[in-house]
């Protein structure tokens, strides 16, 4: 079996929704005014657009348009908001990031750097087997010196919902900040800044079938108001959070992705959770001793992280035939180290090698899940 080109990495990346991409097309040509011109109708047209699209995502999280700042990506976005917080929190006697052993690498990287540059310290609290952290732990390592607690909506690898609404209530407790990083979960999942209790949620375009390079933090301006340090010098832009001019193709994009999603995702996630429950029956009927890495009760519809007993993920791709999986995080794919989610929920590098991620999507089809299927069994017998 030859020619194949299924996609089944959709936590890597998305494809861009043809929609969106017919909403982003006029402003890379015709309307390409800059949108912090404020003398003439090129800029205000751009202006208006970038406002659109931050309205749109802010709705589709429940927040105000004016608690939305655009950034570069997801990564941008939790660098701002855990190095901004914790420059802002020192002067309180707030010296401490607290995060998850599963958190993305940007996440546990940029809480060590605040931690190291600004003479803070970064906390890291394990979580269980299934991958969901153990909240009176992590309660027992909240205190009077926490700024931030960071905890993602759902991991890029395993797919683990964690319990947001009840973590906040726990930082909040103690007067910490409460940071999610759902660039996995915006679109997928109910979220919620207001009724979650979320200070800090960063947002990626291109995990949200949008375009790659840009993204967003929302930053709690309702009480508790949340202020933040800038990490970027400049003119001053998005509140003064974030300088360089926006870039309104992106932005469009973004939040017609958004507005998009808001409408569709409920739908979306029922569909890919029975596509994911037959593809995972369907691979245990080929091999009996496959397993599932983490739980599969609190995880992204659309996510399978599986363990192929004694076959290395690395000998099993080329046997696979142009069908498209992952062993992990896209972000880490250029170093050769073992996936720390993987270490974090008790694997031996044995069984990391062996593990696969596939990720279902918007265009994933029931065909294709049936072809996946015929590959995989031709592979592994």
């Amino acid at each position: 079996m030859t020619g194949a080109r299924i996609y089944l990495d959709y936590q890597a990346t998305t494809p861009c929704d043809p929609r969106v991409v017919d909403a982003m097309l006029p402003w890379f040509t015709q309307k390409f005014g800059n949108p912090h011109s404020t003398e003439h109708a090129f800029g205000w047209e751009a202006a208006d657009a970038v406002e659109e699209a931050r309205g749109h995502l802010a709705r589709a999280i429940g927040a105000r348009p004016r608690e939305i700042v655009f950034t570069s990506g997801a990564t941008e976005a939790n660098n701002l908001a855990i190095k901004g917080a914790l420059a802002t929190r020192m002067a309180e006697g707030r010296d401490e990031i607290v995060t998850l052993a599963t958190e993305h690498k940007c996440v546990l990287e940029s809480a060590r750097d605040a931690a190291r540059l600004l003479g803070g310290k970064a906390v890291i609290v394990p979580v269980g087997t299934d991958g969901l952290v153990d909240t009176q732990r992590l309660a027992a390592a909240i205190g009077e010196r926490t700024a931030l607690v960071s905890v993602m909506a759902a991991n890029n690898e395993i797919g683990t919902i964690q319990p947001l609404a009840e973590i906040a209530e726990i930082a909040h407790a103690a007067g910490a900040w409460f940071h999610s990083d759902a660039a996995q979960g915006v679109g997928k999942m109910a979220l919620d800044v207001q009724a979650m209790g979320i200070d800090l949620m960063s947002i990626s375009g291109h995990k949200l079938y949008g375009p790659k390079g840009v993204g967003a933090l929302y930053i709690r301006s309702r009480g508790p108001k949340v202020e933040l340090a800038a990490q970027m010098s400049g003119g001053g832009q998005e509140r003064g959070l974030r300088s360089g001019t926006v870039s309104p193709p992106l932005v469009v994009g973004l939040g017609e992705a958004a507005r998009l999603a808001a409408q569709e995702w409920r739908g979306e996630a029922e569909r890919l959770t029975a596509q994911r429950d037959r593809l995972l029956m369907g691979l245990q009927a080929i091999r009996s001793d496959i397993r599932v890495n983490g739980t599969m009760q609190a995880r992204l519809p659309g996510n399978l992280s599986i363990t192929i007993p004694g076959i290395a993920a690395n000998d099993l791709y080329p046997r696979l035939n142009g069908l498209a999986v992952s062993s992990g995080s896209a972000c880490s794919s250029e170093k050769a180290d073992a996936s720390h989610v993987l270490l974090a929920i008790g694997h031996d590098p044995a069984r990391v090698d062996t593990t696969l991620r596939l990720g279902l999507g918007r265009m994933t089809t029931d065909a294709e899940i049936e072809q996946a299927l015929a590959i995989f069994g031709q592979a592994l017998r």
